[in-house]
């Protein structure tokens, strides 16, 4: 998160989805991540991921203290008071923190601490969803060359639970295991990342996302059109593979 001389956004941005879709992905998302990763064996838990500088049992530690912060609003503050205080770009010291704090953690020890947070951290964000929705988060956001704020809403309903997931997603990339995906819940998160993306860019264009998780989409004549699996469109547009033209159009995970 950063403040830059760059064109500001003029509203803040909230999320989409209806509460209770929000809060069904969020609960499904935890226990899927929980589910992915108590099929880890030793060799998994060292591979690489997208992310450079974590590798599979790094992102689980950062996942698991993300979802302890969504649990309770005092961990919130806790975690966003030190984070603060080691300067720097804002969500890079958070998600260090989360880290650092986790490293002398086994692996069976990950698996048991997540799957004893994931109700929680279902229910910590609904309840502050509802109290927070449209407060402004304090720190801002650039994307594609601009300053947005988010609201509290946008953080809980949307990004914990696209962030969760596209962790899935590199976990899944970084082992080679297989990766659940159904219409139900991962077309739903991938249709919410396509809307987003199409208002970001504004043009015309003709998507189609071929997989469990796909769907076209389009708007007006004359653009583009862009054929690819589900998976890859969301690992593009958030920066773990390049883009161009329209593809190139960053949406937050």
């Amino acid at each position: 998160m950063t403040t830059t001389d760059t064109p500001r956004a003029a509203r803040t941005r909230r999320s989409a989805l209806d509460r209770e879709t929000a809060m069904r992905l969020a609960a499904t998302e935890y226990q899927r991540f929980l589910d992915q990763i108590r099929t880890l064996d030793g060799t998994d838990w060292a591979a690489p991921t997208d992310c450079p500088a974590w590798d599979v049992r790094a992102m689980a530690t950062h996942n698991l203290g993300m979802a302890v912060m969504a649990s309770s609003f005092r961990e919130m503050v806790r975690q966003n008071m030190k984070a603060t205080k080691r300067g720097g770009v804002f969500i890079d010291a958070l998600t260090g923190l989360q880290v650092e704090e986790r490293s002398t953690m086994t692996p069976d020890r990950i698996v048991q601490a997540y799957a004893g947070i994931v109700e929680p951290a279902a229910r910590g964000r609904r309840r502050r969803s509802v109290a927070m929705a449209r407060v402004p988060m304090p720190v801002t956001e650039t994307l594609n060359g601009v300053e947005e704020r988010w609201s509290f809403g946008f953080l809980y309903d949307t990004i914990l639970t696209r962030d969760t997931w596209m962790h899935r997603v590199d976990t899944a990339q970084a082992t080679g295991r297989a990766l659940a995906l159904t219409a139900e819940h991962d077309g739903l998160l991938v249709a919410d990342v396509v809307a987003e993306w199409a208002s970001r860019h504004g043009r015309p264009y003709t998507l189609h996302l071929t997989g469990p998780a796909g769907g076209t989409w389009s708007h007006a004549a004359g653009g583009p059109q862009l054929e690819l699996d589900a998976i890859e469109f969301c690992r593009t547009v958030s920066r773990r593979l390049p883009g161009t033209g329209l593809l190139d159009v960053e949406v937050p995970f």
